[in-house]
């Protein structure tokens, strides 16, 4: 069973500043919990996929289990002191854990009972009786999730397309079989599944629509997980081609699929380094963007700039012959650098835009690149390294977002494949996990 690990860390691959409190992170035991715990696990996993298309979203319920258990298990000997007037101590230490669950769970119910649920369209006035009792109600079931150290643990999850970019990330730096467990896998691939939309496609986020960007990015991470071809598969390939097939992913799927080996880097639009050499006080200089924008486009310019493609083995030489409507070989990545798919174009670009684009594609792009002027791109990937290497330091190599910390570990694979940074950013990994 999982079992979520909270404030703990250590040995020299792991950093932080404040002896690791606030970290929460999922391990596989396979004799932890009681054998009705471990089936009571099973039957949520089983109520969750059979009812995936009404409920989608998480509902954690493995987390609050063992939050509220182990709260209460460091907790209950002083509230059983002054509500009993005993001491457990006097009991075998067996013993006092046995009792401290059988407590917790009659104070869960005794909550639960005492405390329902009050909804403005069950009651004609609302009193200072019904407000202290929502009241009561939400802080008591607030307070029940938070972990001994203090924080509140929770999902990162709802966005679809986070879990593919760190298997994508794991897969080109070659330590995909590293990091990931057998269970870990089936985990992944077992969340992927269950949030597989009726059509067969997948939603940028859980409760969305079917979208190319999600389709892809999850499509490929089963593939990458040794996933062959089964009913979901299928499905989800199906869709994939009948919405213009991944020619038609938008800007960011045709990055993370260049990455990868699955799309040319011809096929993008240019995300040139060398703005970041420009002075800082003009309004073109990326650092002046938004922390999220800059800290993502800022390892993305770097790929760019590198046109760097993972290794090509034969699972990633079978899906690009999966991906696309023509073989790929045949594909037109001059036309598909501007061909986005309707489900994904969230409003179209102006006239403008499609200048700028077209100018930096067709002639600043080429241009940095001969010489002698590609010397200054030279200049501008080293300046990126040291923005790169800087944000991994100062966030102990968890960065900002799931986003830029798979961008960032990358990069200083790229960078230097035996660096300290790549050792330092794997154990990372776990905490978006």
């Amino acid at each position: 069973m999982w079992r979520l690990k909270v404030s703990e860390g250590g040995g020299p691959w792991l950093r932080s500043v404040n002896n690791f409190l606030g970290r929460a992170v999922w391990e596989f035991d396979p004799d932890h919990g009681t054998p009705e715990e471990r089936a009571e696990v099973d039957t949520l996993r089983r109520d969750f996929t059979r009812s995936r298309f009404h409920k989608r979203e998480s509902q954690d319920l493995l987390m609050r289990m063992q939050v509220l258990i182990y709260c209460v298990s460091r907790l209950c000997k002083l509230v059983v002191y002054a509500n009993l007037g005993f001491k457990l101590q006097h009991l075998p230490y067996n013993s006092q854990i046995i009792y401290c669950m059988q407590y917790a769970k009659e104070k869960l119910l005794q909550v639960q009972v005492d405390l329902p649920a009050i909804k403005l369209v069950d009651i004609a006035q609302v009193t200072e009786e019904t407000v202290l009792t929502s009241l009561r109600r939400a802080l008591s079931q607030h307070s029940a999730l938070q972990a001994h150290d203090g924080h509140w643990p929770g999902d990162y999850s709802g966005i679809m397309f986070i879990m593919p970019i760190l298997i994508f990330a794991l897969h080109v730096t070659g330590t995909l079989n590293t990091v990931l467990s057998r269970e870990h896998r089936r985990e992944i691939c077992r969340y992927i599944y269950n949030h597989q939309n009726e059509d067969g496609g997948w939603g940028t986020q859980v409760l969305g629509p079917s979208t190319m960007f999600g389709s892809c990015l999850n499509y490929v991470t089963l593939r990458l997980l040794d996933e062959v071809d089964n009913e979901a598969l299928i499905k989800g390939r199906a869709w994939i081609l009948l919405h213009g097939s991944a020619a038609a992913i938008p800007q960011w799927g045709k990055i993370w699929l260049s990455v990868v080996g699955l799309y040319e880097w011809f096929g993008n639009n240019s995300i040139i380094p060398e703005l970041w050499l420009v002075p800082h006080f003009l309004p073109i200089h990326p650092g002046r963007f938004w922390c999220f924008c800059q800290l993502i486009y800022m390892p993305m310019s770097y790929l760019y700039g590198k046109k760097f493609v993972g290794p090509l083995i034969p699972t990633i030489l079978a899906i690009r012959e999966e991906l696309y409507s023509i073989p790929y070989g045949e594909v037109d990545w001059n036309k598909a650098r501007d061909t986005c798919a309707k489900e994904d174009l969230r409003y179209p670009r102006s006239l403008l835009q499609d200048v700028i684009w077209t100018c930096l594609t067709k002639f600043v792009e080429p241009v940095l690149n001969c010489w002698p002027v590609n010397k200054l791109r030279d200049k501008a990937l080293k300046n990126l390294m040291k923005h790169i290497h800087y944000e991994d330091e100062s966030t102990k190599y968890i960065g900002i977002c799931p986003i830029n910390k798979a961008l960032n570990m990358i990069c200083c694979w790229i960078d230097d494949p035996n660096s300290d940074a790549l050792k330092l950013h794997i154990p990372r990994i776990y905490d978006y996990l």
